[in-house]
């Protein structure tokens, strides 16, 4: 209602760094929880609770639904039961019901569906909403091993009905025997082979691998800066196509620093030596910045002491600042001597003067130091330091010169220029650059008191790369994945950083757009988000300037629904303030920042980033990716024991009516392969090598041809060598055959030796399954692993103890030192073979026997019961409600015209259990009203996408193609996009 140089800053809401300026004439909005920076002002607070920004993003979040899952079903058993009295009541019919509104006296506005009672059935599916769908690499591996599981059935029902079949004939019709009840022993051992057989077949391990691999990436991750919220995520992530990243704090440090100085002549790209200054020129420029400057601007230690130090106050002033620590000179220690009290006058900062200026008292006279906007600053110079410190006068030529030679490069750098002055009032004799007084100047006659300066430096202040973005961004790029830049900062400060980052390159096709012509392309006539326009604009757009949060959802959203290409575009999204929740929520995996993101931002995430740095995530593609491999190769590893484990026992059954592998060596070949094994492969670390692929995308078979080729590669020469030791194997070894033994008797070791030569080619085909991509050094970073070699040396240590221990309880014989060596000849051999099955060129195998080919269809394959319904990001009965109350709220109809009447409240740690229990109490209250009809939806929908037109039209500068916007066009930007911040999230 009232201003006076009312600055705000609102980064905790938007993100939006610069401090905003607020009137009453413009921008009136003051949102709570914000930080008044500068100024004074007075307020109506005219929303709160749900109406405000914060209740309606609590609702679009779900937050505190699944905590009101029991209270909802109390009351929609309720309802059913009022209404079922009030049906017995009219004779059971339901015509001219008219039921109340439950509390919610302005929701009941004749809607055709008042009288409309809903069948029984209608609240069942209710639950089902809530819970999230399985990952695609959890759905596709659900079901492989429901085919496996297909597959292993059968065979076991087979190899059971052969047994018996075959003991039955040769018993009863052969021999002719009588029956004795002493045969059941047999068909009791039939049966056990044929549940191994099944126990072998079916994949159980698949799932325990899955959350192996999961579990043992999320904790490293950590150690990478990645905290994984939600454990999908991480799979999820190995298969992004696309990352939408925040400017400031993500790909740039969050702190102003000034990068280039012009001092003297002389322009430098690093900071200066502070003795390679003349002395009066330094000394007068530390004292310039350390007086000139609020005394709330500081550098204060950070807490962490591994950290920078901490910026606290006026971002340019902390810039500032920061460049004399750097000199090696204390700010603090000239505040000592000149302190606020003693200053003779300030003119501060505003929008007209464009500058700032301070008069202390100097040897008996004055000083007035001033520092702002180079092009406003260098027209009040009359004076500048030269080569050496000599000063000279600053003619016109010399100032078009430094226009053109310093100040246009820095601009065209996107570097915010400083220019940083000075001018003394002397009682006595003045110096050429000095003015003589006999009585204090008219300091309110600021026109010409500000004018005359003598010029110390220009210097250029950016908020600079991370210094390992740009090599992170290319490592990105390299694996097929596209990074765009979404933010809220003018066009051209983001176009340079898109450049420095590498984001943009001159040589390619791309597009940079500002909200404002993002929301016209994208828009048809009424004011809707249309799918086929948006599919024109995002496959080239790579930066996205002075964007809304409402401009990230959209773009979000449209680029995981478009069907343009023919895989679906997997979106990582980033953010950091309060509005970007719904982005969060929406994207595939929402990283939030660990420092600078609000409470809000890290409970819609996927991932909160803890250094808030954007080469973390590319941490996360390389663990993401892992996690798929590690399942890969798992996989290969199974599938290979699976498949002569099976054929093993099925065809003795048929040949020698018995199982060379007896049921207790199967369900130890079982633990090995499935528990031990899951925790070896799912626990490889990953390598750089990853990020040399583009991603699998979600079509990809899940068995490649290449794993294939050695599954049954493998598969071939492990089925040779059983079934040659298991028919001619007692003659080559000159040992006891095996064969047709009677129940109950002595092991042997024919048959122990197909066990041992069986596990050892497992326990070597277990080295060969670590690489699935045909490479030929399968030993290449064993050592790195120490779960892997030391479940490999346990196992194999485990096997002596069970062959020469084991007697009848494994039905294993103790082995000669000649036996051994032949099992272990065998089992190195299916190293040796596997460099030849790798020889044989992957294109020549048909598509056909890969396995998992495309995406799986979701309505078959049901939710797990360990999946957190919070984790939902389907749409819901949070963003319906969201979708009902900001329709209402921003369309109050009066006279035909638009009354805005938001203000948002940002989410607060002290008010969200009040906040939740409103926003609760809310939901009930709609909820008691019954589910809106489809009309009704589809209404809200549209009023809700033409209200979001004409307000993004009404709040940012039309898109301009020349190198720099004029200043008032920025000005006019910076105040009106909080509006539409504000307006529509």
């Amino acid at each position: 209602m009232q201003s006076n140089d009312l600055k705000i800053d609102e980064s905790s809401l938007t993100g939006e760094s610069d401090h905003v300026k607020k009137g009453e004439s413009f921008d009136p909005m003051v949102l709570s929880g914000t930080h008044v920076m500068e100024g004074s002002g007075k307020m109506l607070v005219t929303a709160v609770g749900v109406n405000s920004q914060a209740g309606i993003i609590f609702t679009l979040l779900g937050a505190a639904v699944e905590s009101q899952d029991k209270e909802i079903k109390q009351m929609k058993k309720e309802a059913k039961k009022q209404r079922k009295e009030q049906r017995k009541s009219i004779g059971g019919g339901d015509e001219g019901v008219n039921l109340p509104a439950s509390g919610n006296s302005h929701g009941n506005h004749n809607r055709p569906d008042d009288n409309h009672v809903p069948a029984p059935a209608s609240d069942k599916p209710a639950p089902e909403s809530h819970k999230k769908e399985k990952s695609v690499l959890q759905a596709k591996l659900t079901k492989l091993a429901i085919q496996i599981g297909y597959a292993g059935s059968t065979i076991a029902v087979l190899t059971v009905i052969i047994l018996i079949i075959q003991f039955s004939v040769t018993t009863f019709v052969t021999e002719g025997r009588p029956w004795r009840a002493t045969y059941i022993n047999h068909f009791v051992k039939h049966l056990i082979i044929g549940v191994t057989v099944l126990v072998v077949a079916v994949p159980e391990g698949l799932p325990l691998a899955v959350t192996l691999s999961l579990a043992y990436s999320v904790k490293k991750m950590m150690k990478d800066n990645n905290l994984v919220r939600h454990l999908d995520a991480c799979e999820t992530m190995g298969n992004a196509t696309a990352i939408c990243s925040d400017k400031t704090g993500t790909l740039t440090t969050n702190r102003m620093t000034v990068v280039q100085s012009y001092i003297c002549e002389k322009l430098c790209k690093v900071t200066p030596n502070y003795r390679d200054l003349p002395s009066d020129v330094a000394e007068t420029l530390v004292e310039a910045i350390a007086v000139n400057s609020a005394f709330t601007s500081r550098i204060m230690p950070s807490q962490d002491p591994t950290g920078p130090p901490m910026q606290v106050g006026n971002k340019t002033e902390c810039a500032l600042l920061g460049f004399v620590l750097g000199l090696g000179q204390s700010y603090e220690a000239v505040r000592e001597r000149h302190t606020e009290e003693s200053f003779t006058r300030v003119y501060t900062f505003n929008s007209v003067r464009k500058s700032m200026s301070t008069v202390i008292p100097y040897k008996g006279g004055y000083r007035l130091y001033t520092k702002g906007a180079s092009e406003i600053v260098m027209k009040k110079c009359s004076f500048i330091y030269g080569h050496e410190g000599r000063l000279e006068k600053f003619t016109k030529d010399m100032q078009d010169r430094l226009v053109r030679q310093v100040i246009e490069p820095m601009a065209c750098d996107g570097l915010r220029t400083i220019s940083v002055a000075y001018r003394d009032f002397v009682p006595g004799k003045a110096e050429i650059n000095q003015v003589h007084i006999d009585q204090e100047p008219n300091w309110d006659d600021e026109e010409n008191i500000v004018n005359n300066l003598t010029c110390l430096c220009v210097v250029g202040i950016e908020d600079p790369v991370r210094p390992e973005v740009p090599e992170a961004i290319r490592k990105c790029q390299k694996a097929g994945i596209t990074v765009r830049m979404v933010t809220g900062d003018n066009v051209n400060t983001a176009r340079s950083i898109a450049v420095k980052c590498g984001i943009l390159k001159p040589t390619d096709d791309f597009l940079i757009l500002e909200g404002k012509e993002f929301n016209r392309r994208i828009r048809d006539a009424n004011g809707e988000v249309q799918q086929h326009l948006l599919d024109k604009v995002w496959p080239k757009l790579r930066v996205l300037a002075r964007s809304s949060p409402t401009d990230k959802y959209t773009l979000v959203k449209g680029m995981i629904d478009s069907k343009c290409q023919e895989t679906r575009e997997v979106v990582a999204v980033t953010g950091d303030g309060t509005n970007d929740g719904p982005a969060l929520k929406k994207a595939d995996v929402g990283f939030a920042m660990g420092i600078a993101g609000t409470d809000v931002a890290k409970e819609a995430s996927d991932i909160i980033l803890t250094d808030d740095n954007f080469s973390s995530i590319v941490k996360a593609v390389m663990w993401g990716r892992n996690v798929y491999d590690s399942i890969a190769k798992f996989l290969q590893f199974q599938l290979t024991v699976n498949v002569v484990a099976v054929i093993v026992a099925f065809i003795g059954a048929c040949a020698i009516q018995d199982s060379p592998l007896k049921a207790v060596q199967m369900l130890w070949v079982n633990l090995i392969m499935d528990t031990l094994a899951s925790l070896a492969l799912a626990t490889e670390m990953p390598t750089p090598d990853l990020l040399q692929r583009k991603p699998y995308g979600r079509t990809k078979p899940l068995i490649s041809r290449t794993m294939m080729k050695n599954i049954l590669g493998q598969a071939i020469y492990q089925l040779f060598i059983i079934f040659s030791l298991l028919f001619v194997g007692d003659r080559i070894l000159n040992i006891p055959s095996g064969r047709g033994k009677q129940l109950n008797t002595e092991p042997t070791q024919h048959f122990t030796i197909i066990f041992n030569t069986f596990v050892m080619m497992t326990l070597f085909n277990e080295i060969n399954a670590r690489k699935i991509h045909g490479q030929r050094n399968v030993f290449q970073g064993l050592f790195t692993n120490p779960i892997f070699y030391s479940i490999w040396i346990g196992t194999a240590l485990s096997q002596v103890v069970i062959i020469q221990f084991g007697g009848m309880a494994f039905s294993t014989a103790g082995l000669s030192i000649d036996q051994w060596l032949w099992c272990l000849f065998f089992g190195a051999g299916t190293l040796v073979w596997g460099q030849l099955v790798t020889s044989v060129p992957t294109r020549k195998i048909p598509k056909k026997l890969s396995w998992g080919r495309g995406q799986p269809d979701p309505s078959s394959i049901q939710p797990g019961p360990d999946y957190d319904s919070d984790l939902d990001k389907k749409p819901r009965a949070g963003q319906i409600l969201w979708i009902r109350g900001l329709t209402r709220l921003q369309t109050q109809v009066i006279g035909g015209e638009l009354q805005e009447r938001l203000i948002p409240v940002p989410y607060s740690k002290t008010s969200t259990d009040q906040a939740i229990r409103v926003v609760n109490a809310f939901r009930q209250g709609l909820d008691s009203r019954g589910s809106l009809a489809d009309a009704a939806l589809a209404e809200a929908l549209r009023k809700q996408t033409a209200l979001s037109k004409r307000f993004s039209h009404s709040s940012s500068v039309e898109y301009e193609t020349r190198d720099a916007l004029a200043p008032h066009d920025i000005d006019v930007e910076r105040l009106s996009s909080h509006s539409h911040t504000e307006t529509a999230v």
